[in-house]
């Protein structure tokens, strides 16, 4: 049955459930900050959720594979039927004109099945939005009511088998035909075919087919047709052949196949003519003069992809991590600190820093993707459509994309270890998940070539604040440059860090929970790294052949960088989200800010300690702090997923939903009804401690052991258990400094 309590509400039923623990620093407003983490468009992404909780949209995990196809088509004609696709379209046709909110209420139904995440977004985020983002007045009123209606299902025929992220290498053509006023669309070999496309198996009538637009014998690079597929019974035209790609390792719900065109004729007007198009006596023109420019503000029409995965690859990991929180306080495993009742493993270091440092990082990447979608809106709706909007746009939407959702497969692994077995059972549904957003990672571009694109993004901006300069300039640049590195070769930096310390573990703790040190940090370690690699390309040679090769040896490190980089915009909307917090919250926040800076740096600490930017003595205090802020944070961890808003109906996971809490409680009533009644049989090893003639049983030819050695490692204390940073007297001092920073 759906849980429709408040997340107030469930946060305290979940903690009555679990073991309770006085309140440290501060008090999570629960309420407060589920709020604050909806965003812009949370009654967009409530209306969303509110379909997630309906039956009808949800997953079923023992269909077949053509009955989850069928079964998603028809949940997308439910969206067709409460409206909910029409947010991006024009007002004129009977949408809202709403982009931001639309992208809010998409990313959600990741929660309900990816398939119909996906699929949706196929249908309207990638075949309708090339329409409405690649076309014009036309094809507007001519194809998108039907689009919307699902009348049309479509297709997006971009990635081809030969080339998936290097769009602009495509092979398929479309020539025109003067004489017939005609685009002739071709494959013309198997590694052109398009490849990997939803709707393109079974379902897809029509596709924005992407080839390369050949008029009067000139190659004017990639273009958008629109054209049809299937007649009304579901056959292919002729010319037009393919084949469904299949079972799949997620999503399978997506019929996703393969097209392949054999001089396929559609009219000059299907050509989608925005930023290109062709006169009927075949003359070329577009308003963007460059093609290199021309591709990339096509292509960048088109972000809204990479923006919505970044979402809900974001909200993938808040279900992760509440199911895994929730279980890791109700579940208990091991007497470490008792005789008569067993941990809490969420008790457990070791077990809170495998959760509690991606539940920062969660925290963080929900805060920067809402700037990103503020960001996308602005562009999208006219308010801030200016070239440098759009290129940073597409920048910050790559890195995000790419980091989120490497990080949604790393979370939902993680919390799937976390919980056990039971994590492993399809009713708790991390294992679907996992599976359904392993492609996250490369659809909508690979990553790591994302990260490439960010890179090059640093590079340029690098260089364009010399543009100009004098020589003098540059020159002190230079100076400033050299005084770096000669700083760091003979360690002056990191003695400083030793002189204040004083070998002071709370001073180099206190100095770490600086904000302005956390950033300078990460700040330093992305500048540092583009300065370096553009001192390196400086002297490039021109020949084009080892200019290539001068910058592959760089790649390693320019995706480095664009890691960094995002990391750094991570922290930032992190950081600021955490100053216009009420105060008790801010100071529970405060502390999940400390953490997701400082689980960053000690993931490059080998880089902070080479460049000179860390001591020795500071980078053990950066492990010993995390320790610390691990401990702050347990008993605040429940709120913090409660915040997240997912009640039993959107997680719908057995162990996030009470029932280990009530079985542990029948457990531990069971044995204290045996203990009261003195009917708990004794140990073993208690019984032979109150017979003075009984002796240990040792196996034949073994050694006799030490009396010590007949210790239950089960009752021994935990590795996980043992505190690491023992809690001082001046521990409420240093909170104290710590909150004015």
């Amino acid at each position: 049955m759906a849980d429709r309590t408040s997340a107030p509400a469930r946060a305290d039923r979940h903690r009555a459930s679990a073991e309770t623990r006085p309140r440290l620093q501060g008090q999570v407003d629960v309420e407060w900050l589920g709020r604050d983490l909806l965003g812009t468009w949370a009654e967009r992404r409530l209306a969303a959720r509110a379909k997630v909780a309906d039956p009808r949209y949800q997953r079923i995990d023992d269909l077949t594979v053509a009955e989850h196809r069928e079964r998603v088509l028809g949940q997308m004609r439910q969206l067709v039927d409460d409206g909910a696709v029409l947010a991006a379209f024009p007002s004129h046709l009977g949408g809202q004109d709403d982009h931001g909110g639309n992208i809010a209420g998409f990313e959600e139904l990741v929660l309900a099945d990816p398939s119909l995440q996906i699929k949706s977004g196929v249908q309207y985020g990638l075949f309708g939005a090339a329409v409405l983002h690649l076309g014009t007045q036309h094809h507007h009123d001519t194809f998108l009511p039907p689009i919307m209606r699902l009348d049309v299902p479509g297709a997006f025929a971009m990635t081809e088998t030969g080339h998936g992220s290097d769009v602009a290498s495509i092979a398929t053509t479309a020539t025109y035909d003067e004489a017939t006023e005609e685009f002739v669309i071709h494959t013309p070999f198997r590694g052109a075919w398009k490849d990997y496309l939803g709707n393109a198996a079974l379902h897809g009538k029509h596709a924005v087919v992407f080839a390369k637009l050949i008029t009067k014998g000139v190659d004017h690079g990639v273009h958008a047709f629109y054209t049809p597929l299937r007649d009304d019974e579901g056959s292919f035209l002729p010319g037009i052949g393919g084949e469904d790609d299949g079972y799949k390792g997620g999503l399978n719900g997506i019929d996703n196949g393969r097209l392949h065109f054999t001089h396929v004729r559609v009219p000059r007007t299907n050509l989608l003519n925005r930023y290109g198009d062709v006169a009927p006596d075949g003359t070329y023109s577009s308003p963007i003069a460059s093609p290199g420019r021309r591709f990339f503000t096509m292509i960048g029409t088109l972000v809204q992809g990479r923006v919505s995965l970044d979402g809900a690859a974001v909200v993938a990991q808040e279900a992760a991590l509440a199911i895994a929180i929730r279980y890791g306080a109700e579940r208990r495993q091991f007497n470490a600190s008792s005789e008569t009742q067993e941990e809490v493993l969420l008790d457990y270091r070791r077990h809170q820093r495998r959760l509690f440092t991606r539940l920062a990082k969660a925290y963080a990447q929900r805060y920067a993707h809402e700037i990103l979608l503020a960001k996308f809106d602005g562009v999208f709706s006219g308010r801030s459509d200016t070239p440098e909007e759009r290129e940073d746009l597409e920048t910050l939407a790559a890195g995000l994309k790419a980091l989120s959702t490497w990080q949604a497969l790393d979370t939902l692994q993680e919390a799937r270890e976390a919980c056990g077995g039971a994590g492993f059972l399809g009713e708790n549904r991390l294992v679907q998940l996992r599976a359904d957003l392993d492609v996250y990672v490369t659809f909508e571009g690979d990553n790591t070539v994302l990260l490439q694109l960010v890179g090059k993004r640093l590079l340029g901006d690098f260089s364009k604040q010399f543009k100009g300069a004098s020589k003098a300039e540059i020159a002190r640049f230079a100076a400033d440059q050299l005084f770096d590195r000669a700083t760091a070769l003979v360690g002056l930096r990191t003695l400083s860090q030793d002189v204040r310390d004083l070998r002071n573990v709370k001073k180099s703790s206190i100095a770490l929970r600086d904000r302005d040190v956390q950033r300078d940090l990460l700040e330093d370690r992305v500048e540092t790294m583009v300065a370096d690699i553009a001192g390196r390309l400086r002297h490039a040679p021109k020949d084009q052949a080892q200019a290539a090769a001068a910058f592959n040896d760089e790649q390693h490190e320019l995706i480095e960088a664009a890691r960094a980089w995002v990391e750094l915009q991570q922290y930032d909307a992190l950081a600021a989200a955490v100053e216009r917090m009420p105060e008790a919250t801010r100071k529970v926040m405060t502390h999940v800010r400390d953490l997701f800076a400082l689980t960053i740096i000690e993931e490059h600490a080998a880089w902070h300690l080479e460049h000179g930017r860390l001591s020795g003595a500071r980078s053990k205090a950066v492990t010993s702090t995390i320790e610390r802020l691990l401990q702050k944070l347990r008993p605040h961890a429940l709120d913090l997923v409660a915040a997240f808003g997912l009640g039993d109906e959107h997680l719908r996971a057995r162990i996030a939903s009470g029932a280990e809490g009530a079985r542990q409680a029948e457990a531990m009533a069971h044995y204290a009804a045996l203990r009261a009644a003195g009917e708990l049989p004794v140990p073993e090893k208690r019984a032979k401690a109150t017979d003075p003639d009984a002796q240990p049983i040792v196996e034949a030819g073994a050694a006799p052991l030490p009396p010590s050695a007949f210790d239950s490692a089960a009752s021994a204390p935990s590795v996980d258990s043992v505190e690491t940073v023992p809690t001082d007297a001046s521990a409420d001092a240093e909170e104290a400094h710590v909150a004015t920073r």
